[in-house]
């Protein structure tokens, strides 16, 4: 398990029959299905939104609020809940994958149903300290050369982050897992944790 104060993950479990083709099967049919957003104005047309747009991050989430929604009741390969872009030096985007989500209070034998957890290991974001409302700005503070907010701040608790007038959140957007289903065809790179602590 991560000792990241701001991330749960999910174990990785023992392979079952049938859960290659099963994760397979979802890449198939992201692949399919999100190719048209290679072209990020694509996306944004078809109601994609960037995530933090004036905060540096290795990847930008793309994020369809109305498929988040509907992730809640039904799992839809072709409609994640954000699309996974990298940012290039011309300020261009090359599309790179998708995350898909599930409720905060949702057992593993659920999360596996979707997505094999001897495959992929789906993460929550916790034990966030985020600006106030109306207080958006603040996203870009830093102490110590660290961010004062967000995934990467030394914060982690409901007290430090009171002390500087920011808002807790324990839960974070629920149950999250990426696929980098345009990175090849190793699973592990796919589903690979190593990308999971780059938001």
């Amino acid at each position: 398990m991560t000792t990241d104060p701001h991330m749960l993950m999910t174990p990785l479990r023992s392979a079952a029959p049938g859960d290659s083709a099963r994760a397979a099967a979802v890449v198939a049919e992201a692949r399919r299905a999100l190719a048209k957003y290679k072209d990020v104005r694509v996306a944004e047309a078809d109601g994609f939104r960037q995530f933090l747009p004036n905060v540096m991050q290795p990847v930008y989430h793309f994020t369809s609020y109305k498929n988040g929604f509907q992730e809640a009741f039904r799992f839809d390969a072709a409609k994640p809940t954000s699309l996974l872009y990298r940012k290039n030096a011309d300020g261009s985007f090359t599309l790179e994958g998708a995350m898909y989500t599930y409720r905060q209070n949702a057992p593993p034998d659920d999360l596996d149903k979707r997505i094999p957890l001897s495959i992929a290991r789906w993460h929550e974001h916790v034990n966030w300290c985020v600006p106030s409302k109306g207080d958006a700005g603040r996203w870009t503070e830093t102490e110590h050369g660290k961010p004062l907010f967000g995934p990467q701040s030394p914060i982690a608790t409901r007290e430090q982050c009171r002390a500087v007038n920011g808002d807790f959140h324990e839960f974070v957007l629920g149950w999250m897992v990426h696929a980098n289903i345009f990175a090849g065809d190793d699973p592990r790179e796919i589903w690979g944790t190593e990308h999971h602590h780059e938001h």
